[in-house]
């Protein structure tokens, strides 16, 4: 019988038993480096209060400054968007107050020209979430109220921006059939004007997918890239490609994942590195319905198809794998689990290319105490190399932390 991936990614946070660090191997991986030679340092533990609670995502990282959200804290609880000074100096921008002005911002911050763009969960006009715009001064825009109707409902991942300056994301509900949709925000044409809403592609009940919990990547013909979390021919997920057409993009699924060797229930978008694809499963892998999820690389063909590869596998108990997509650098890819490790607290974890190998190296295991526990973070890189990321949890007072990995 088939298991069904939970939906929430704060729950599957709190509800996740513990869990064996034990890394597989796929069929280009060899086995994992013992030694942890970094220095990991906590540089701001969330209070639960104004400064906010429970990070759902990382950080933008801009002029050498951090930028992100909390999923709550606040003054009314609901979730906040700050800057953070790579020393951990925090100022918040915004509060999110619910009602109108939404609540609950889950996904990682995209920005252009100063202004920070991103989403909320839930509020809005209509309470099924929102898209807005913050500039560095605090000044708060609802872009775009969803209705919870065919336009789409709870966003919870970051946005893509185009050259014209709209903007790109995905629903996990709403749209046609209630399984989430791919949506455009048209950037008004004069100051001041209204920003539009398109409905790209709605998800269907067939084999298309379902409920994309990551956002989307173009490529250089104007094609958008994801994955949906579960859906597919079995149940566990797809990555997908839409092209641009009329009336809705036209979807070509690239792999429907099988929670075997393959990985499942990705949760984590596509990384585009020249012209193939990274991503990153939290299920399955060698360990199939019992692995800790897979890193997974797509290449174009001659024949003008995609061949799917899994480039290193990780084992543990069900949903403990990468959440968020893949930070590559110089060959090599950085990221983070969610709640594995040798303490089912998560980790920071390097892979590196050799002729075709992938080699894996620990970074940081965390312990869940005060360093922090349950990462559904990405990472991202100073010009120094230091990596930084969020906690969900733990810290000095529980609500998660920042943190920086110095090589």
């Amino acid at each position: 019988m088939m298991r069904s991936p939970r939906k929430s990614i704060l729950s599957i946070g709190k509800a996740v038993f513990a869990l064996a660090f034990v890394l597989g191997l796929a069929a280009m991986a060899v086995p994992q480096a013992q030694a942890q030679t970094q220095t990991f340092s906590v540089i701001h533990n969330f209070s639960g209060g104004k400064d906010g609670a429970n990070p759902l995502s990382g950080f933008l990282f801009a002029g050498e400054n951090l930028f992100g959200t909390a999923s709550s804290g606040g003054s009314s609880g609901l979730g906040v968007v700050f800057w953070m000074k790579t020393s951990g100096v925090e100022t918040v921008l915004h509060e999110f107050k619910g009602g109108a002005d939404g609540a609950n911002p889950e996904g990682r911050l995209t920005s252009s020209d100063g202004i920070l763009y991103g989403t909320t969960n839930a509020g809005g006009a209509h309470g099924a979430g929102t898209v807005y715009a913050v500039t560095v001064k605090g000044k708060e825009t609802i872009l775009y109220s969803f209705t919870g109707k065919a336009d789409g409902a709870k966003p919870v991942a970051g946005l893509t921006l185009d050259k014209a300056g709209n903007l790109y994301g995905t629903t996990t509900a709403g749209g046609t059939s209630g399984n989430g949709t791919v949506f455009e925000l048209v950037a008004p044409t004069v100051a001041g004007g209204t920003w539009t809403e398109k409905v790209l592609y709605s998800f269907g009940t067939g084999t298309d997918g379902s409920d994309p919990v990551a956002g989307v990547t173009f490529d250089g013909s104007g094609n958008l890239y994801g994955t949906t979390s579960v859906g597919g021919t079995y149940s566990y997920g797809t990555v997908f490609e839409l092209t641009p057409s009329t009336p809705s993009w036209k979807e070509t699924i690239l792999h429907q994942f099988e929670l075997q060797d393959d990985g499942g229930v990705p949760y984590a978008g596509l990384t585009l590195s020249g012209k193939n694809l990274f991503g990153a499963s939290t299920d399955g892998g060698a360990g199939g319905a019992n692995g800790g999820g897979t890193i997974f690389e797509l290449t174009p063909t001659s024949a003008g198809g995609w061949r799917f590869a899994v480039i290193y596998s990780l084992s543990g108990w069900g949903i403990s794998g990468p959440f968020r997509n893949l930070l590559m650098e110089s060959g090599k890819i950085y990221g983070t689990t969610h709640c594995d490790g040798a303490n089912d607290a998560g980790t920071v974890y390097e892979l590196t290319n050799s002729g075709g190998t992938w080699t894996y190296k620990s970074l940081y295991v965390f312990s869940g105490g005060s360093d922090g526990l349950y990462l559904f973070s990405n990472l991202v890189s100073d010009s120094e190399g230091n990596l930084y990321g969020t906690t969900n949890g733990g810290g000095a007072s529980g609500y998660g932390v920042a943190f920086k990995v110095t090589p």
